[in-house]
């Protein structure tokens, strides 16, 4: 008869959180931090860029046609991009350009004309904030990176709530409450175990809601909402959809929903295209939401583009018009989105905090200071109780003799890819390396 394995299913389980704690969790205290950051972005430029930004409100603003007028005359040899009237009457109107030397935006009072000064792309802190939260700036390289470091969190999520969960159902202590009173080790524990689980839910939320802008997962995640509504509803443009394969995330930053939304054509009326002043007064007349960007179209078939990328999902808004008539030839709202959109969409503001103002950011905030504290306790539980000259792994059965367990695994392996493709890289790391070189079997295996 064969004797049964002494080590118990929870052994395995925690084995598996701990390897994934100490590989991913320096980049998830990498996307706390600079989550924690970003949350605040608003605030945080209106300070930094005060002298770009702010105006005084004085009567009428000139129209946007004299306004571009001005950077062309500081900048005659660039192309202008775009043009974003400010937001509310104290706030300064944004002119992107692009020159040889990069891109820039000019920033011009719109009350009178005059140029406040340029901040090149380069050069805004809270951008990088941004590459950096999503992408380590390191590109794609990076993209993935943290895309893996994401989808492992939900394995985290997962086996730490496994862990957690209460095994004498009369105990509270170390399950709702840290205990303080059962020594150094238990309260190590519980600092990490208790913050973790009151954090849950929402980590939960931040990674489900940041995986959408992630290159592999949110790329696939997008193609198949799209095409799973064959297009995009009837009403949104005059007349039949455009046949292309031009996306407007191609030429403009756009809501989520609208990025694989496909761009149509202007028709060649007269080849005299409408003045900007014309494409300001139909954005004024179609309600959309103050704060929009115009994005000009740089050749005879383009079209102006209009986004509306708001605090609250509630206001986006996506159009495309014609260069040369003005007619709208596509109009893409919140009430557009199918079900996966809005939830989506709202998923997104809610992230970055912008959806409920300041009580949004705080929330969010709390998260992400929660997030750090579950990793740096964690980091710290691991080192007080490692023995010398090991990793300190728990002992553990194969997961293979774990069918619920390995099912599992195998489900996230499906749902993340890049979950998938990790493990699948682990286990002929393990079976072609670690298991043939004795010293690395003895260091990290605990069988």
């Amino acid at each position: 008869m064969r004797k049964k394995s002494t080590v118990s299913p929870y052994q395995t389980i925690w084995r598996w959180h701990f390897y994934a704690g100490l590989i991913f969790a320096p980049f998830l205290l990498i996307l706390a931090v600079t989550g924690s950051i970003y949350l605040f972005a608003p605030q945080i430029e209106q300070q930094l860029y005060t002298k770009y930004y702010e105006v005084e409100a004085q009567g009428e603003k000139i129209p946007a046609s004299e306004q571009i007028s001005e950077v062309k005359r500081l900048h005659p040899d660039a192309v202008i991009t775009k043009f974003t009237p400010g937001d509310s009457p104290e706030r300064s109107s944004e002119i992107g350009i692009s020159t040889n030397a990069g891109t820039s935006s000019v920033f011009i009072d719109p009350y009178t004309g005059k140029s406040l000064g340029e901040l090149n792309s380069e050069d805004r802190i809270m951008d990088k904030v941004e590459e950096f939260h999503g992408e380590l700036m390191a590109g794609t390289v990076g993209d993935r990176i943290v895309e893996l470091a994401a989808s492992w969190a939900v394995v985290l999520i997962v086996t730490g709530l496994f862990l957690w969960f209460p095994r004498k159902k009369d105990k509270l202590s170390g399950v709702l409450f840290p205990r303080f009173g059962k020594g150094k080790n238990t309260l190590r524990r519980d600092l990490h175990a208790v913050p973790a689980f009151w954090i849950t839910a929402g980590m939960l939320f931040l990674v489900m809601t940041g995986l959408p802008w992630s290159g592999l997962w949110g790329t696939n995640f997008q193609n198949i909402f799209t095409n799973s509504r064959a297009g995009y509803p009837p009403s949104i443009w005059t007349g039949e959809a455009p046949q292309s394969v031009l996306k407007t995330k191609e030429i403009a930053e756009v809501p989520w929903a609208a990025e694989n939304l496909v761009v149509p054509e202007s028709a060649l009326e007269g080849y005299t295209p409408v003045s900007i002043n014309d494409v300001v007064n139909i954005a004024e007349r179609e309600g959309i939401d103050p704060g929009y960007t115009v994005y000009i179209p740089q050749d005879k078939q383009g079209v102006y583009t209009l986004s509306a990328f708001p605090a609250k999902a509630q206001d986006e808004v996506t159009m495309h018009l014609d260069q040369y008539s003005g007619a709208v030839l596509a109009d893409y709202r919140f009430d557009n989105y199918g079900p996966v959109g809005k939830m989506v969409a709202l998923g997104i503001t809610l992230h970055t905090g912008t959806q409920f103002g300041l009580i949004n950011q705080l929330v969010c905030l709390f998260i992400c200071l929660g997030i750090i504290l579950v990793v740096m306790s964690g980091f710290y539980l691991w080192l007080k109780r490692k023995p010398k000259k090991e990793m300190g792994a728990p002992k553990a059965p194969s997961i293979l003799k774990m069918k619920f367990f390995l099912l599992l695994m195998i489900a996230l392996g499906i749902l993340f890819p890049l979950v998938g493709l990790s493990l699948i890289v682990v286990g002929l790391l393990d079976l072609l390396v670690i298991k043939r070189i004795p010293s690395a079997k003895k260091f990290l295996s605990a069988e």
